[in-house]
């Protein structure tokens, strides 16, 4: 247990990968909350139309990978705002490792590596939070991690000029065409609620 590997907790972009059976799985979350130091315990929320929060709910452990600001958009955009329900997100992809608790981690791009078991969950309205301990923590470089304000500036590819008018989410690019978004409105895409999207046109 490297203990610094806790310290690259921040609100920024990590991969939660699950296994559960032959098949893994893995997704984009963007908070991942230590909670305690004794134990190490530490909060993760999942959208509840992801693969991932399905495997993790009937195994009950999963990895976290903390990504850096060396990452690459084609990274965000394979583990990023799909379910992987029918998508293998690890076809034609070399560059990750099996941990000790069978669950594959990235390892390039990536600051640190943390290996979870859950101890409790709670349903909230659009997504699941997992409380975890941690069983261990791996630091593998000094590079910082990516902030979601870096990967919005520095990462992900600026929109081409539209003439689409009406509100598109600042998360994944869905653009919702109309004047005013509907009360209690989510993205279908990624799940995010109106308070993530930008008026365009």
């Amino acid at each position: 247990m490297d203990a610094t590997a806790m310290y690259r907790l921040s609100y920024g972009l990590f991969v939660l990968s699950a296994r559960e059976g032959e098949k893994d799985n893995g997704c984009i979350v963007n908070t991942v909350t230590q909670m305690t130091s004794e134990p190490n315990l530490i909060g993760v929320t999942v959208n509840k139309k992801n693969l991932t929060r399905d495997m993790i709910l009937h195994t009950e452990r999963f990895s976290v990978s903390v990504l850096d600001q060396t990452v690459p958009f084609d990274w965000i955009r394979r583990f990023g705002f799909q379910s992987g329900r029918t998508t293998d997100k690890l076809a034609d992809f070399d560059e990750w490792e099996r941990g000790a608790n069978g669950i594959f981690t990235l390892t390039n791009h990536t600051n640190a590596v943390l290996r979870a078991e859950v101890t409790s969950h709670r349903e909230l309205s659009t997504h699941t939070l997992f409380l975890a301990v941690v069983h261990s923590a791996e630091r593998l470089s000094d590079e910082p991690s990516v902030t979601y304000d870096y990967y919005q500036k520095n990462i992900k590819p600026k929109p081409q000029k539209t003439e689409k008018k009406g509100w598109r989410c600042k998360v994944c690019g869905y653009v919702y065409e109309g004047e005013t978004l509907p009360e209690g409105f989510q993205c279908p895409i990624c799940g995010h609620g109106a308070q993530d999207f930008e008026r365009i046109g």
